[in-house]
């Protein structure tokens, strides 16, 4: 046993330089630090992050968060076994009362629980994603995991962008490649082109939240079709090297009291069943091979019906309708209204949350992609988390920014250094074998 010497939080500031929460446990003289980032798009039923309110930062302020670690928490899990992951999130959990973790605050809540567990690695003197695969991994994956297939953002509107069109993010999947390192060249080569597009254009490279180019576009359409061009400029083909996904957040214009999708810019307000009908139309068009949240997060009948129609050649993501839930997992499966399932720690509230929807989601063949927010740090565990869970995907953003990019690296550091399993296309979802 080691036992949780010392717990400690503070203050520090996100990626969109709002504040965040910043972890440190300390244990047999090792010390691990975790940083939680925040989302925009945040789903309803996702657990509750603890802001100040007041006038400090608009209200975003998180002391309250801190002292609920300092005051509350740290005296709960100092002196527990710094190893037993599972016990000390479920007494914190205990603690809380509440299933949101609202009380103390998921950004309390997830910052010990994340700090813990890159302390019990230091621990063991492995590397996380090695100590992960070891404690956590899945039949099938051997104890250096398996290096995830990046989805890798490119274009982005939405809450993202806050202009332009309604979809959140346009993002290529490099596929048929047997390496991080020969994924993110063809990214980045689709992405360079689509910057050269821009200037070409006599537009300013401006990126959003995600680091995504955020142009000025007359509709959807385009952007889809500047994103095969770019593909086909870079000098790949669409389809069997390079794929497209869209995060198309649909919560965020769907209007509950007229039960309708307002698009702007198609100037066109949309039935569910009709927004089904453009979804569709997409990945007929365009080598659509992942549709995320394409319906609102709460159209159990719209998704199923959606899945249905579309079939197991495209991914169908839940993300606001999922929340890294385990019993929203299970009810979109038993549904028939999802395939695919993100998977955000902070969105779970625990790292033992998180871990428990990658397992369901892998037992009942849905495919697991770990994802980052869109108010980032530069901490990177959810690359090792990626791969030592054996994910199959992962989803950090843009090739641009520094929050993004902490991440990418570290999925090349383990490339290098480590011997997982190489990036290879899950069952469940897209492309050729």
């Amino acid at each position: 046993m080691s036992r949780i010497d010392d717990v400690t939080a503070w203050e520090v500031l996100d990626s969109r330089g709002n504040p965040t929460v910043r972890v440190a446990v300390e244990s047999g003289g090792e010390r691990g630090v975790f940083t939680v980032p925040a989302g925009a798009s945040t789903g309803t039923h996702e657990a509750v992050e603890r802001r100040d309110g007041g006038d400090r930062y608009r209200g975003r302020g998180v002391t309250d968060a801190v002292a609920a670690v300092t005051d509350e928490i740290a005296p709960l899990v100092e002196g527990r076994d710094v190893f037993d992951q599972r016990g000390l999130d479920a007494a914190i959990e205990e603690l809380d009362g509440t299933r949101s973790l609202s009380r103390l605050g998921a950004n309390a809540v997830l910052g010990v629980s994340g700090a813990a567990l890159r302390t019990a690695s230091a621990c063991a003197g492995q590397p996380l994603y090695r100590y992960l695969a070891t404690e956590y991994g899945v039949d099938g994956t051997d104890e250096e995991g398996r290096l995830p297939v990046p989805m890798i953002n490119v274009i982005s509107g939405g809450l993202h962008a806050r202009g332009g069109i309604e979809i959140q993010d346009f993002l290529v999947i490099p596929h048929g490649r047997d390496s991080i390192r020969g994924c993110l060249e063809v990214a980045w080569d689709v992405r360079q082109a689509v910057r050269d597009w821009l200037l070409d254009e006599g537009h300013r490279p401006l990126v959003a939240d995600e680091g995504g180019f955020a142009p000025p576009l007359d509709g959807i359409d385009e952007a889809f079709e500047l994103l095969v061009d770019a593909i086909e400029t870079a000098g790949h083909v669409p389809g069997e090297e390079c794929s497209l996904a869209v995060d198309v957040a649909a919560t965020h214009f769907y209007d509950s009291a007229t039960e309708r999708y307002e698009i702007e810019s198609l100037g066109r307000s949309f039935t569910p069943e009709a927004f089904g009908d453009l979804v569709v139309r997409w990945t007929e068009a365009f080598p659509l091979v992942s549709v995320e949240d394409p319906l609102a997060e709460d159209d159990w009948t719209g998704w199923r019906r959606l899945r249905g129609r579309i079939g197991d050649g495209v991914q169908v993501l839940g993300d606001d309708l999922l929340v890294t839930d385990v019993d929203r997992l299970d009810r979109a499966v038993d549904a028939g209204a999802a395939n695919a399932v993100l998977v955000k720690p902070n969105q779970a509230g625990t790292v033992t949350r998180a871990v428990d929807v990658v397992h369901r989601a892998l037992d009942r063949d849905v495919a697991p992609v770990v994802s980052a927010r869109s108010g980032e740090t530069c901490d990177a565990t959810i690359a090792d988390l990626a791969v030592g869970l054996g994910a199959g995907q992962i989803k950090i953003g843009s090739l641009a920014r520094s929050e993004r990019l902490a991440k990418y690296n570290r999925l090349l550091e383990i490339e290098r250094f480590g011997d997982p399993e190489p990036p290879s296309v899950s069952a469940a979802a897209f492309g050729p074998e």
